[in-house]
């Protein structure tokens, strides 16, 4: 927010100078001379320069706006897999705790404190996830997540894709 601010102060104060000036070289000019020419020449690129800022922000405005919602919709979708393959999994809720906990890389120890038991019964609980859905490690459990989001968005993509073309036609 305060890079923002900052921004937004500097434009004012560019598109403030831009006025002065003009004002300056408005009641001063009596006869065109180099020196008015120069002024109008400085003023009027203070005057794009503060457009051509101003423009550029608010374009990045909107592109950071895009894409913070991308990446909410991402996290959904993300969440919404894990989901899927907790249920498809048939994981008790203890086991999608502990599963959660895993995905995020949190250390079993650390697991078995959050939770208020024994380190052995969370490695007792990730063996069953592991065997209830077909990996043998951590590494395999956020690769079988992550596989299935990406998959689903090169389907949505391709399929994005293929509207834009039809619509284009």
């Amino acid at each position: 927010m305060l890079k923002r601010n900052l921004f937004l102060l500097a434009a004012i104060l560019q598109v403030g100078c831009c006025i002065i000036f003009a004002a300056d070289v408005v009641f001063e000019i009596n006869e065109l001379t180099i020196h008015e020419i120069v002024e109008m020449a400085g003023v009027a690129a203070l005057a794009v320069g503060s457009f051509i800022s101003i423009d550029q922000y608010r374009k990045l405005l909107r592109r950071n706006s895009r894409i913070e919602r991308q990446l909410e919709a991402a996290s959904g979708a993300f969440q919404a897999v894990i989901e899927q393959h907790f249920d498809d999994w048939c994981l008790t809720a203890a086991e999608r705790d502990v599963a959660l906990l895993s995905i995020k890389g949190v250390p079993t120890s650390a697991i078995a404190t959050m939770r208020q038991t024994q380190t052995g019964t969370i490695k007792a609980q990730t063996a069953a996830i592991y065997r209830k859905s077909g990996v043998s490690s951590r590494a395999e459990l956020v690769t079988a997540m992550i596989e299935e989001l990406i998959l689903g968005l090169e389907l949505s993509h391709a399929l994005t894709a293929g509207e834009d073309r039809r619509g284009q036609t």
